[in-house]
């Protein structure tokens, strides 16, 4: 058994200054095992829903995952913790959309201790109702409506 990374990288005790959370969740017991650690599989369930949320805003419309290009669990997370999913696009392309998220847990929360605890960059493609390809929209059309 590891040791987790608790390095002042890791442990910041403070979220992403002037940024907003994407997602907020608190997992539940059904969400971990018998010790109290959180699957990683419902973990990357949520950070694909983070992602999405800004890759639909700059699509104006649907999108569908097509890639995790890299995914890094840092920490453990446990039942009770409060996660705060940060999302950022990185990079617009034809029909693509990649973005970077970062999971941060709130652990004790009467300590405000704050740990980082996941780090992935997220692909998506824009699709039409047909679930078929589309381009994204240039960033000016979205901004005249």
């Amino acid at each position: 058994m590891t040791t987790p990374d608790v390095t002042p990288s890791s442990a910041s005790n403070r979220l992403p200054p002037g940024k907003m959370p994407e997602l907020r969740v608190m997992p539940a017991p059904a969400d971990a095992n018998v010790y109290g650690d959180v699957f990683g599989g419902w973990i990357m369930a949520q950070v694909d829903i983070a992602g999405s949320l800004p890759a639909t805003r700059r699509a104006n419309g649907r999108v569908a995952t097509i890639a995790v290009n890299s995914f890094v669990f840092k920490n453990p997370v446990f039942v009770g913790d409060l996660l705060s999913f940060y999302a950022d696009i990185v990079r617009v392309g034809t029909t693509s959309i990649t973005v970077n998220v970062e999971v941060y847990a709130e652990r004790n929360r009467l300590q405000a201790d704050i740990v980082k605890v996941t780090e992935a960059t997220l692909t998506y493609v824009a699709t039409g109702s047909d679930r078929k390809p589309r381009p994204v929209p240039p960033i000016e059309s979205l901004m005249h409506k």
